[in-house]
């Protein structure tokens, strides 16, 4: 068993492979998760740095609903990050776009008329709470300049994700793709308990510096 990188009476958070680590985090009781699958675009380019390591990332992602599915059935409760460019996982029940107008700049094809400014949710399994909204979110997205990315190229902000976790099931929040801590931080600032896993080390780090900072953060999540 792992020892946590970072634990508080809210969060655990481990660092390592989530697929290797599966029983630490399929124990909780939805999960919410921004999965690597390709968006680090800046302007229309890609940079090599940017791009978040994963040999596979649809694998990955996929590998991690099943893992998911198989500990807590068919119908477990679950909110992945997406874009219409990569397929959708299966069992999904329900759309929600996340606008980002707002935010410094477009992304996407510059040879285009149109710039992207929105990404998918996708809600799986059954459990949802809270009064019903439309499934559209207009959260700004983080400035590309702005240190609230803290060092991650593609951070979700806080708000959004808080705004996500208030219409979960009751229980355990896991994010087995923590990136820089966002669903992690959110969870622990609604008085969640929540279990992350990043493979990254240099995002945990950042991820224990912003949990160690309680609910007086103000940043963002891969």
């Amino acid at each position: 068993m792992a020892d946590p990188y970072y634990q508080d009476d809210s969060v655990s958070l481990y660092h390592g492979d989530c697929l290797e680590l599966a029983e630490l985090w399929t124990c909780a009781d939805v999960l919410v998760t921004d999965p690597p699958y390709g968006m680090a675009y800046h302007s229309g380019r890609r940079k090599a740095d940017d791009r978040i390591a994963c040999d596979d990332t649809l694998t990955v992602r996929d590998a991690a609903l099943d893992h998911w599915a198989a500990a807590n059935g068919e119908g477990a409760p679950a909110l992945v990050f997406g874009t219409w460019k990569q397929p959708r996982p299966d069992r999904v029940r329900q759309l929600i776009v996340w606008d980002k107008r707002g935010g410094a700049g477009f992304s996407g094809d510059l040879n285009m008329p149109w710039a992207d400014i929105t990404e998918e949710v996708y809600v799986i399994g059954t459990g949802w709470a809270g009064r019903r909204v439309p499934a559209i979110y207009s959260i700004p997205t983080i400035p590309s300049q702005s240190p609230a990315r803290n060092g991650h190229p593609t951070p979700k902000p806080t708000s959004l994700m808080e705004a996500l976790i208030a219409k979960c099931p009751p229980g355990i929040i896991a994010d087995p793709f923590a990136g820089s801590g966002s669903t992690l931080v959110a969870a622990k600032a609604l008085g969640r308990r929540a279990i992350g896993v990043e493979l990254e080390e240099r995002y945990c780090e950042t991820a224990a510096k912003r949990l160690a900072q309680d609910v007086l953060d103000f940043g963002a999540v891969s």
